[in-house]
């Protein structure tokens, strides 16, 4: 019989600026451990939390800010497994199962990576269709796939 892999719930938000929709640009920012490693902001939902609550909690935490409106929600939970390296740091944990969220920063928003616990050193925005080339390879299946849909409903 196969074991069920434990996968930990978690939130992710594709930032677009407080010029959207008249330009699309996105963020991501650069991990503070992980030297040339960029992602979209993302961290786990907390006991009795909702997804929306975590997505406003992880991006204030991550980027400083609350100050964002929620655009769109992917439909769907997306699962990814963990490489072995980042496995063992993240016990007991394989992987983890996403909701993306598409958000947009609002015009007096201020992005402050100096955060409680900084897990970020860097941050831009950049146009969607670079982001393949400065993401973790582990991720790019699902952000492919976020993005699409995002794409095809018109969003980005």
């Amino acid at each position: 019989m196969e074991s069920i892999k434990p996968y930990r719930p978690n939130v992710a938000a594709i930032i677009v600026s407080p010029e959207y929709p008249k330009r699309k640009k996105i963020l991501i920012a650069e991990r503070s451990d992980i030297s040339g490693i960029w992602q979209f902001p993302q961290g786990g939902i907390d006991k009795g939390e909702t997804p929306e609550e975590a997505l406003i909690r992880e991006i204030e935490e991550e980027i400083g800010t609350k100050k964002v409106e929620v655009i769109a929600e992917y439909p769907d939970w997306l699962a990814y497994d963990f490489p072995e390296h980042v496995a063992k740091r993240m016990r007991p944990y394989a992987g983890q199962t996403q909701r993306y969220y598409l958000v947009r920063l609002k015009p007096k928003a201020k992005i402050n990576l100096e955060t409680k616990h900084p897990e970020f050193i860097d941050y831009k925005f950049i146009d969607v269709d670079e982001l393949y080339d400065y993401v973790a390879h582990f991720k790019k299946p699902i952000y492919e796939k976020v993005i699409g849909y995002f794409k095809t409903k018109g969003y980005l």
